[in-house]
């Protein structure tokens, strides 16, 4: 499938892999609505440089707990162009151990980073069948769906349980719809190892932490960006979670 001249919409495009997805995807001739919640500078220099670039962009903020938030995206995007990909990259990233779990934080993270994916690819595939795609007579796909797992869904990690098991929801998530959709439309995930932490790392924690990778670093956000794209060139690939981890997971 060819992306060019199409439109993506990426949730999260103020943050460090949704900007660099947001910038790749322009790269390849696609427009963007570059979705964010609170950072309005940050996706602000998105859409300039994107303009700048000759391809249309428009930042949209939402509150992807929030329904009719995420119906709204949609509803901008058709301002846009003919919208063909969706990049599900909005996150909540928080440490929280189990005693200090509450319905609200752990619903919160839930919504987020796993009610929000399965609802904007709702809303996706409405859009799709409302321009007409016949999703009965799809021979080979005519759309795209990438979701921003994370290694810590399949390695998890200690004092961020609702993290991680949002995230390994969306790779069940990914299985089901890549299957449920096929073959109008695939549906794949990247699983990143660490591109930045938010809370502030010591140099010893840094050096440790980079230690247990065989890359010997952290990844680079147009690193993931990069696998993103890859998955968008390939129609024959859906339903697989590529882990782009510099080796952590071995």
């Amino acid at each position: 499938m060819e992306i060019a001249d199409y439109t993506a919409v990426v949730t999260g495009a103020s943050g460090h892999i949704g900007r660099a997805v947001a910038m790749t995807l322009a790269a390849r001739g696609m427009n963007c609505l570059c979705h964010y919640y609170r950072n309005l500078s940050a996706v602000e220099s998105v859409v300039r440089q994107i303009t700048a670039a000759g391809r249309r962009a428009v930042a949209v903020q939402g509150d992807l707990a929030c329904q009719e938030d995420i119906a709204r995206l949609f509803d901008a995007a058709r301002d846009i162009g003919k919208v063909r990909v969706l990049i599900n990259s909005a996150a909540i990233f928080e440490r929280r151990p189990l005693k200090a779990f509450s319905c609200e934080t752990v619903g919160r993270t839930l919504a987020v980073n796993l009610a929000a994916p399965m609802l904007t690819s709702r809303y996706f595939v409405q859009l799709l069948i409302s321009e007409g795609l016949d999703f009965s007579a799809a021979a080979s796909p005519f759309a795209k769906i990438v979701n921003l797992a994370d290694i810590a869904a399949l390695r998890p990690w200690a004092e961020y349980g609702a993290y991680c098991a949002a995230k390994a929801g969306l790779i069940g998530l990914t299985g089901a719809l890549a299957k449920e959709l096929a073959p109008a439309v695939t549906v794949n995930a990247v699983a990143p190892g660490i591109v930045t932490w938010p809370e502030p790392m010591t140099p010893q924690q840094t050096q440790s932490q980079q230690s247990r990778i065989p890359a010997g670093r952290f990844a680079r956000a147009e690193e993931i960006a990069q696998s993103v794209a890859f998955l968008l060139d390939n129609d024959y690939i859906t339903g697989h979670t590529l882990v782009v981890d510099g080796g952590r997971s071995i």
